[in-house]
C-alpha cells in the first residue's frame, strides 16, 4: 500500500535519473580549475554560477551547506560524476521541486504518514511483537506529543485509517518546513518507509542509529531468522549511503 503512494525512487536518484541518461551519455570532462561560494551563497565554477538540472542559480541557504556543496565540486577529478555529488543533487531538488512544488512534495509526506510504518504492527511471533513495541512506540509517542494528536496503530495487515485532525496536524507541521528541509524529510522518508522516523530526524529527536535500526525492525527479524540474501543486503548498504549523505544534508541545515 505504501509502495503506492511513494515511488521506491528517492529524491537523489530521480535528480541523478533527469540530470543524466547514464546508460547513453558520458560522464562531462571537468571543465573548471575552482568551485567557490559566492557573496550571494551560489556555487561558482571559475567564477561562473552553476545551475541547477532546470536551469536555475543553484543557491545555498547558509555558508556551512554552500562550503560543503563547493567541496563536492572541488573534489571531482578528470569527470563531473553525479553519484560522487549527493549534497548538490539535493540542493538541486530543493530548488528545482520542493520549491515550485511544495504542495505536492509536502502531500506525499501527509499520504505516507497515513499509512506510516511503524503504525502497522505483527500479531506474532511474539518476539518481533516485543521488538516493534520497543523500537516504535517511542517514535509514535513523540509524534503524538509533538502534534498533539493520536495515531492509530494496526496489529494485523489490514489498513487502519488516521483521524482527519491526525493527518491535518502532521500537514501543518510539515509546510512549516523550507524547501531544502522539506527535500530532505521527502527523501527520509522514502528512505525510512516513516515519515514519522524522517521527522523525528529533522528535529534531532533520535540519532541516525536509532533511526535506522527503526526502519529495519522487520528486515531484521527476518535475517535473524532465514539469514541474509546478498542482493538484498547490497541494496539495504546503498540506501544506507544515501540515507547518511541526506542526513549530512538536513544536519548542515
Amino acid at each position: 500500500m505504501r509502495a503506492a503512494l511513494m515511488s521506491d525512487e528517492t529524491e537523489d536518484e530521480r535528480w541523478e535519473r533527469l540530470s543524466q541518461d547514464r546508460v547513453d551519455r558520458p560522464l562531462p570532462r571537468k571543465f573548471y580549475k575552482l568551485a567557490m561560494v559566492g557573496d550571494d551563497l551560489s556555487i561558482l565554477l571559475d567564477g561562473r554560477a552553476v545551475k541547477t538540472p532546470l536551469k536555475a542559480k543553484l543557491f545555498l541557504p547558509n555558508a556551512r551547506l554552500a562550503l560543503a556543496v563547493a567541496a563536492e565540486w572541488n573534489a571531482q577529478d578528470k569527470l563531473i560524476n553525479p553519484a560522487l555529488m549527493p549534497l548538490t543533487k539535493l540542493a538541486n531538488t530543493a530548488i528545482d521541486r520542493a520549491g515550485p512544488e511544495r504542495e505536492f512534495v509536502a502531500g506525499e509526506i501527509e499520504s505516507f504518514a497515513a499509512n506510516d510504518l511503524v503504525c502497522y504492527r505483527a500479531d506474532a511471533p511474539q518476539t518481533l511483537v516485543d521488538l516493534q513495541n520497543m523500537i516504535w512506540n517511542p517514535v509514535v509517542v513523540w509524534a503524538d506529543q509533538q502534534l498533539g494528536v493520536k495515531f492509530k496503530l494496526s496489529h494485523s495487515i489490514r489498513h487502519v485509517a488516521q483521524d482527519d485532525a491526525t493527518l491535518v496536524a502532521l500537514q501543518h507541521h510539515v509546510t512549516k518546513l523550507d524547501h531544502f528541509q522539506l527535500t530532505a524529510v521527502h527523501n527520509l522518508t522514502s528512505l525510512t518507509g516513516s515519515a514519522l522516523i524522517a521527522l523525528m530526524l529533522q528535529a534531532r529527536a533520535t540519532t541516525s542509529e536509532e533511526a535506522w535500526a527503526a526502519a529495519h525492525v522487520d528486515e531484521d527479524f527476518q535475517i535473524s531468522t532465514w539469514g541474509q540474501d546478498d542482493e538484498a543486503a547490497k541494496r539495504r548498504k546503498n540506501r544506507k549511503l544515501d540515507f547518511d549523505a541526506t542526513l549530512a544534508f538536513l544536519n548542515f541545515l
